[in-house]
């Protein structure tokens, strides 16, 4: 593998661990904790974390491996591409970036509704309703300035956004590390009885949720080519993100259930903040804790743009989309177009309110796990296709990492089918297909211009 790149390799182990960590670790350990707790008690929900993390940690050993084996930006897209060919390529990268500019635009919306927290009553200008939610003038412009900003900051170059996140995580981890600790001294083990509820369903249920809030680890193969590191080293850092975001939400449930008892959980709206604010002992712990549940989001955002841009350039290069997305900042080495293009979305998110971004997110997420199942298959195509390739990082000797994350991964994509209680509904299949029929139009396109495109290796 040609260590040329167009990029700038700046991002050390540091970067590369805050970019995916702050990835996983956003919003949903803030507002989910005391739903997954009251479903399966404090022991089911930390059954279910292990178990939902043990899939993922096998899905992010396919992408280990071969993110270390072919280190260059757009991650799926170039494995693909190079096990199966431009169309599943396509397939792929246009399935993970939908889910990236859903996490993206969904991100412009959280940012004002978690403010209305901190600063109640701050929505003022009642503009109209999308779908019963009420769009309001500030709520709205906080969304789009946010978007700006974030905007910004990611074209003024990726160790920029690095530096930001890493900064963020930081103060996420710290403050997790306040309620953790203050349980452990001031909770009470009487409050995770019964460890058990709801029997196997009631692990089911948190099980399902488990995967979507371990999404963002798949950022770092999108970014492969800033990566200054050993290409192996890429692979174990994955590896690494993934166990300690799993090693994050086993604790924080563990947290939450000794501070409060079954009926501050059936109470709370948002039961880490209340569970910080019982076992550090003041209402200053539980605004300080949604402050952290702030940074998540900027965190998941930062990452996704960063993510999302570089899969758009990464298609645009391979003529696949409109040649002047695969424009970089002449200063800054940023796919600048694909992060203006993705950021005008998020910019206008917020004047859609928030139940049409819930639908986008729920679109996007069966995006990125069928993106999953096809890099997993891509991984068992190469081991038979190209046995000899160089692996720095090698999972496992035969090719059964892959069959695993295979059928996790379309196990995953079946909770989105109407065969599953978690089934799409009918208008976020309809946002499926919309974005389907553009993106086999794009197709067409390039394939009658450009006609078959190929990629270095």
């Amino acid at each position: 593998m040609s260590n040329d790149t167009k990029f700038a390799r700046v991002l050390g182990s540091k970067d590369v661990i805050a970019l995916a960590f702050g990835a996983m670790v956003g919003w949903g350990w803030v507002v989910l904790a005391g739903t997954m707790i009251s479903n399966a008690g404090t022991g089911g929900t930390m059954l279910a974390f292990a178990i939902g993390g043990t899939a993922v940690i096998m899905i992010g050993l396919a992408y280990a491996e071969l993110a270390s084996a072919m280190p260059q930006n757009g991650g799926e897209h170039v494995y693909t591409h190079r096990a199966m060919g431009a169309g599943a390529s396509f397939f792929c990268t246009w399935a993970i970036i939908l889910g990236y500019v859903s996490v993206v635009a969904f991100e412009a919306v959280a940012l004002p509704t978690v403010l209305e927290q901190i600063i109640p009553g701050y929505k003022v200008g009642l503009m109209y309703s999308v779908a019963g939610w009420d769009v309001y003038f500030t709520w709205a412009m906080v969304g789009i300035v946010g978007a700006i900003g974030m905007t910004w900051l990611n074209i003024r170059g990726v160790k920029a956004s690095a530096m930001f996140q890493a900064v963020i995580t930081v103060l996420i981890i710290a403050v997790g590390l306040m309620l953790i600790s203050g349980s452990l001294f001031n909770g009470s083990t009487a409050n995770t009885e019964p460890l058990f509820v709801g029997g196997m369903g009631g692990v089911f249920s948190v099980i399902i949720m488990t995967p979507f809030l371990f999404v963002g680890f798949d950022v770092i193969p999108q970014a492969a080519e800033e990566i200054d590191l050993p290409f192996r080293k890429i692979g174990i850092i994955l590896i690494v993100s993934v166990l300690m975001a799993v090693a994050w939400y086993i604790l924080i449930m563990y947290a939450t259930g000794r501070a409060l008892d079954a009926d501050a959980l059936a109470a709370t709206k948002l039961a880490t903040a209340d569970a910080a604010t019982a076992v550090l002992g003041g209402s200053w712990a539980g605004k300080l804790l949604v402050l952290a549940g702030l940074g998540g989001i900027l965190t998941s955002w930062n990452a996704f743009l960063i993510g999302g841009s570089r899969a758009v350039y990464a298609m645009a290069e391979a003529k696949m989309l409109p040649a002047f997305l695969a424009k970089l900042h002449p200063t800054y080495k940023t796919p600048v177009n694909a992060i203006l293009l993705i950021g005008a979305l998020s910019i206008v998110a917020p004047l859609f309110g928030r139940q049409a971004m819930v639908w986008l997110v729920d679109a996007g997420g069966l995006g990125i796990v069928v993106a999953y199942s096809m890099v997993a298959l891509a991984f068992i195509v190469l081991r038979k296709k190209e046995p000899g390739m160089e692996r720095p990082f090698r999972a496992g000797k035969g090719p059964w990492v892959g069959y695993v994350a295979l059928i996790l991964s379309l196990g995953l994509v079946l909770l989105y089918t109407p065969i599953a209680p978690s089934a799409l509904l009918p208008i976020e299949w309809v946002l499926v297909g919309g974005w389907s029929a553009v993106g086999l139009a794009f197709y067409a396109y390039s394939r009658k211009v450009y006609g078959v495109v190929e990629l270095k290796h």
